[in-house]
């Protein structure tokens, strides 16, 4: 599983002209990609990553600071780009795979506490954010 998290001062998602999902208030958009052999550990080790970097003002964490989180679905987080010009998708895990794994993110996130805003799952969205510092990290699991 990877995600990448980025600082945000405010960030939002929109789905065909509608916003589906935004936090209003410094904090974290997660856009996470899964892979065919990622499992519930993989999802529960993202979160516990994602709720405790200290990447907020101060070396402070979102579960810290009560910081709200973004999470978006990111298939092409696996996309292989080394040969040719297209990329190929093939070490992303299909839709019945992956739309669980991301929705275990969004579950244990909120679990600890945190409000979490999403976008739809295999929708064609706009992400809009204003990146903070810039700060963007790259997660694996």
């Amino acid at each position: 599983m990877r995600a990448v998290v980025q600082r945000a001062t405010r960030a939002s998602v929109t789905v065909d002209g509608e916003v589906v999902g935004k936090i209003d208030r410094p904090g974290l958009v997660v856009l996470v990609g899964v892979t065919h052999d990622d499992g519930p550990d993989d999802a529960a080790t993202i979160a516990r990553k994602v709720a405790e970097l200290r990447i907020l003002r101060g070396e402070r964490s979102a579960s810290d600071e009560g910081a709200p989180v973004l999470v978006v679905s990111q298939f092409t987080l696996y996309g292989d780009a080394r040969k040719g010009r297209r990329p190929t998708w093939q070490a992303a895990a299909p839709g019945p795979v992956a739309e669980p794994l991301v929705d275990a993110v969004v579950a244990d996130l909120r679990g600890r506490g945190l409000e979490v805003a999403t976008g739809v799952f295999g929708a064609d969205m706009a992400v809009e954010l204003v990146n903070d510092g810039p700060i963007t990290l790259l997660l694996e699991t």
